[in-house]
């Protein structure tokens, strides 16, 4: 059998671009909008904690909310119940040996596990420092002491826990959920974006891609569309 030609092949298949797209507007199934009325994964001591937490690593000012009114816990708590959390399509059957600065996390416990044991050694490191009071309760620039300790490794014995490690993945979730489209928790009303001026989901915005150091005037629009939208 022969081979056909380029323009054998343009026109066998011209009658499939020809005709119409088999899909209708409103058949897809949208995203799931989460709603952060109750916890799934963190207990009301656990969320109160992350929300403290989450604050002092984007903290509120004049640009806009803090880590907390953004809704990075919703992001983290709904995260860690899912997927993420359980470390689906991680390699966890060892042997595990300690990797580079370069190869990131090379132990066997997921996420979510790295959570409950991290923050009840926070929780725990924190009240043996100031006397019993939680991170919630102390002062901002204690609070950002605690935070500079665990970064910096010193806040030390952590039972079972690297402080260096577990700052890096609480800080890694809560940039990831200031910034991630809010159909996922975070970027309440899309102040991660606006902070920054991207322009979200929108279908075409290559009119402005090289029209450098101009503000883009447009609202940015989520996955469910723009607030703007809703009436």
């Amino acid at each position: 059998m022969m081979e056909m030609s380029l323009s054998e092949r343009a026109t066998s298949l011209e009658g499939v671009y020809s005709r119409a797209m088999p899909w209708e507007p409103g058949t897809a199934q949208p995203p799931k909008r989460i709603e952060d009325a109750l916890w799934l994964f963190f207990s009301d001591e656990e969320a109160c904690l992350v929300e403290a937490i989450v604050d002092r690593l984007i903290p509120s000012d004049d640009l806009g909310p803090g880590g907390k009114d953004a809704g990075c816990a919703v992001f983290i708590d709904r995260q860690l119940a899912g997927p993420y959390g359980r470390g689906a399509g991680n390699y966890v059957s060892g042997p595990f040996s300690p990797g580079t600065i370069t190869q990131g996390y090379q132990e066997a416990a997921s996420p979510a596990e790295r959570y409950r044991a991290g923050l009840r050694e926070v929780d725990r490191y924190v009240k043996a420092m100031f006397g019993g009071r939680g991170f919630p309760e102390l002062a901002p620039n204690e609070q950002d002491h605690v935070l500079s300790n665990l970064e910096s490794g010193i806040a030390h014995p952590l039972t079972g826990v690297c402080a260096k490690e577990f700052f890096k993945l609480i800080l890694k979730n809560t940039m990831e959920g200031f910034f991630a489209d809010p159909v996922y928790g975070g970027n309440r009303n899309m102040i991660g974006w606006k902070l920054v001026g991207f322009p979200g989901a929108r279908y075409d915005y290559r009119d402005w891609v090289e029209r450098h150091n101009e503000p883009y005037p447009f609202p940015p629009v989520g996955i469910m569309g723009s607030p703007e939208w809703k009436g």
